[in-house]
């Protein structure tokens, strides 16, 4: 982690690649693993605009997971339900990405991209209360 300060450019840019990944994972056409790898990838964008907000970027090897870690510190406790949910995704994430194929069934398809729009909802909250600077 180092020291951060965010802007709403920043914010904006990454909050549309959340909204693309999650309108993407919705595409009947696209296998389950990769509607389930899409609807993953807009949970650490998410978490990123949060750690952001707090006036961090993570650095380094392993961003993924320090970044799922993060979230969920500045968040509160009421999101590590959500931290461990989605820290099992991100193992199931990179079997998809790197190791087989058909790892992903459908239902954890949908379950993970209905988790992942009730955080984006989350944060939205989130920012608007303690860093209502920033407009989504």
């Amino acid at each position: 982690m180092k020291a951060h300060k965010t802007s709403q450019e920043e914010l904006q840019a990454l909050y549309a690649v959340v909204e693309r990944d999650l309108n993407d994972a919705r595409i009947p056409e696209l296998s389950t693993d990769r509607r389930f790898a899409t609807a993953y990838n807009a949970v650490p964008q998410l978490a990123t605009m949060v750690i952001a907000c707090a006036g961090y970027r993570v650095v380094g090897l392993g961003h993924h997971q320090t970044t799922l870690r993060a979230f969920s510190i500045a968040m509160g406790a009421s999101v590590s339900g959500y931290a461990a949910h989605f820290e099992q995704c991100r193992r199931k994430r990179n079997q998809v990405d790197y190791d087989m194929a058909n790892v992903a069934s459908e239902s954890e398809a949908e379950d993970l991209l209905e988790k992942a729009q009730e955080f984006k909802e989350l944060v939205r909250t989130w920012i608007k209360k303690h860093h209502p600077q920033f407009r989504l």
